[in-house]
């Protein structure tokens, strides 16, 4: 899609302008787009051709027993190797790789690619000396300092498969995750630091390991320097390991199989203990890699950041591997958005000279509440690219965006993608015009389906189920020792089409627009609403921050809507202001999503990857049990 295409596009469009496709690396989409249709496994071949192999695939695509797909079969190579040895040959060997601060702004730290090396070496000593050993399981579980990239990469590198676990999980969660991969060694903190308060990770880890037999050791890592209780011959200090010669030395890179498992990744399912999702070294990497380098364009001058987590898949394929093996600088920061003021991340972008900026709506909308005057006190003139992640971003919440932080010259990268899938799927590039609230079209090779109940494609305009049609390399491989639960959630629905758990819409452009999960859709007297647009609606009134919307029991409509608000600083609940809200998503969306009942809250339940848990709100209001709540903030 080049920036003026032949037939206007209908609807709000932001064209880009003639700066930004003149520095693009991709300047006709559509060529790139036919030519990964015609030639899918053509197309991935020659991104894989652009990393090293330490012995090249015999096969592109194995298909022989979908939907178990493998990639690049027959190829030996390891995601680390790509992450940083490869670097180590050429200019980038000291080239800032990281760059970290402190949640209090006082520490900072920087490592090259050359540093980087020397650290992962390190920590993959100390973890073999563990009697940790290729295709044995690591548990993570810790904050977001730079020893959480070294311990992923360390456990890449030897052929370990890590299991990062957001490190604010609670005691249940973490041990269920433990439990279920049977790791020998669980890679902690004595804490770590979140808006000014010490989460006491240490402490978490000793009561899960109470019913955690298969755990032998456990590496804590000094940052807050709290007394913590360590265990003779299971606990030990990462400080005092360094200082032993078993860390000093190289460390060989394992040549793995392409298809040999990198990691396993928990994701919360509606009902039903959390799923193993299983991702291997060579297609997640090819994945990772060449999306991050189309979509972002991303260039060796730039410095990236991802706001993300290392504890969820953002974090994983763009705050971790995404980055390295493009070569990028990327920056890391400790804490959140807000403290001790909320342009803690204006100050960072201004100071670290940030020129792509990849963040989540539920952080643009918070951040939104406290108005234009603190990203206005920063120059964030370094900015090129901008980017969503997470949730479809509401119109209201892109727009501010695009004006208030990117200075109305940086386009928004909204992308659509799961843990399943490892890497972005729906999603535009800085050359495709874009229209606030759509992901646009699916990544180059990749076909989109919008499907009704009985799999018959739907209207465009109408909306359905989302499905993929075409195999993709950084593809999950299966739910961890559960294939079954692999085949019944993703594939049995649709036979031979893979099932997102998504419901969107196309528009007659072909542009994607992402709903909400199929059980964030509120059926109201037969017609099918979705929560992001009754969201969207109420957050463009001005005293709503956020929004959340359910459907609950109604007995002549079937389903009644019932909304959930944050009010911006300087409005007070009222029952006149809950009829003004209710009459206002009326006037938007129409008489029929006129909302039963608005109800004033203080915070709403969220993942900790800020996704709004709907399901808990309606378990609540429906005094039924809340599931599996080990996502949830707090």
């Amino acid at each position: 899609m080049t920036a003026n295409p032949a037939k206007p596009l209908s609807g709000e469009v932001y064209y880009p302008s003639p700066d930004v496709i003149e520095q693009a690396r991709v300047k006709d989409w559509e060529a790139l787009a036919a030519f990964a249709n015609q030639d899918l496994e053509g197309f991935w071949a020659r991104e894989a051709e652009e990393l090293e192999w330490f012995q090249k695939w015999e096969k592109v695509l194995d298909d022989s027993n979908k939907p178990f797909y493998k990639w690049f079969v027959g190829g030996k190579v390891n995601i680390a190797h790509n992450c940083i040895d490869r670097h180590l040959k050429t200019y980038r060997k000291n080239k800032l790789a990281l760059i970290w601060e402190s949640e209090d702004g006082k520490e900072h730290r920087t490592f090259s690619y050359f540093a980087l090396n020397r650290e992962v070496s390190r920590m993959a000593n100390i973890i073999k000396a563990m009697g940790i050993q290729k295709g044995d399981r690591v548990t993570i579980y810790m904050g977001r300092v730079p020893e959480i990239v070294f311990a992923m990469l360390a456990c890449a590198k030897i052929g370990a498969i890590h299991s990062v676990v957001f490190g604010g999980f609670s005691v249940d969660a973490l041990q269920g995750r433990i439990e279920d991969s049977q790791s020998k060694l669980v890679i902690t903190m004595d804490g770590s630091y979140q808006n000014g308060k010490v989460v006491e990770l240490k402490r978490t880890v000793d009561e899960a390991l109470k019913r955690c037999p298969s755990v032998e050791n456990v590496l804590v890592i000094k940052r807050v320097g709290h007394e913590v209780p360590m265990e003779a011959g299971r606990d030990h200090w990462y400080h005092d390991l360094l200082a032993l010669p078993i860390a000093s030395g190289k460390c060989p890179t394992e040549v793995m199989d392409a298809e040999d498992p990198l990691f396993i990744l928990y994701t919360s399912g509606s009902t039903g203990k959390p799923k193993a999702i299983l991702h291997t070294h060579g297609g997640y990497m090819v994945g990772t890699y060449t999306t991050l380098k189309y979509v972002f364009d991303i260039k060796d001058e730039d410095r990236w950041w991802c706001t993300a987590d290392p504890g969820w898949i953002t974090g994983h394929s763009y705050l971790v591997y995404g980055p390295l093996l493009n070569g990028a600088t990327s920056f890391m920061y400790e804490g959140g958005p807000t403290y001790p003021y909320p342009d803690r991340w204006w100050q960072c972008i201004e100071r670290y000279g940030i020129t792509i900026f990849y963040t989540a709506p539920t952080a643009i909308r918070g951040l939104m509440r406290f108005g234009e005057a603190w990203p206005a006190k920063h120059d964030l003139s370094s900015l090129r690219l901008l980017g969503s992640v997470g949730e479809p971003i509401n119109p209201e919440a892109w727009r501010w965006f695009y004006r208030v932080i990117g200075k109305e010259r940086c386009p928004i990268m909204d992308t659509w993608w799961q843990t399943e899938t490892g890497m972005f799927m729906i999603t535009p590039m800085p050359v495709v015009p874009l229209k606030p609230g759509s992901g646009t079209r699916p990544f180059f090779g990749q076909r989109a389906e919008i499907l009704d109940e009985h799999g018959n494609p739907v209207k465009d305009g109408e909306e359905g189920y989302l499905v993929l049609l075409r195999p993709w390399p950084s593809m999950m491989r299966t739910i961890y020792n559960d294939p079954d639960r692999y085949l019944q959630q993703y594939w049995s629905k649709y036979p031979g089409k893979y099932l997102t758990g998504d419901s969107a819409r196309r528009d007659e452009d072909g542009y994607f627009w992402i709903i909400g999960r199929t059980d964030d859709v509120i059926k109201v007297s037969g017609h099918r609403l979705g929560t992001a647009e009754i969201e969207s609606a109420l957050v463009s009134h001005p005293a709503v921050a956020e929004a959340a919307s359910i459907g609950l029991p109604h007995e002549i409509k079937g389903q009644g809507i019932h909304a959930f608000v944050l009010l911006r600083a300087g409005y007070q609940p009222s029952p006149e202001l809950g009829e003004q809200l209710r009459q206002h998503v009326a006037s938007h969306l129409g008489p029929i999503a006129r909302p039963e009942e608005i109800h004033f809250m203080d915070k709403l339940p969220k993942t900790r990857s800020g996704k709004i848990m709907r399901r808990v709100l309606r378990a609540r209001a429906l005094g039924l049990p809340e599931g599996d709540v080990s996502t949830l903030e707090e």
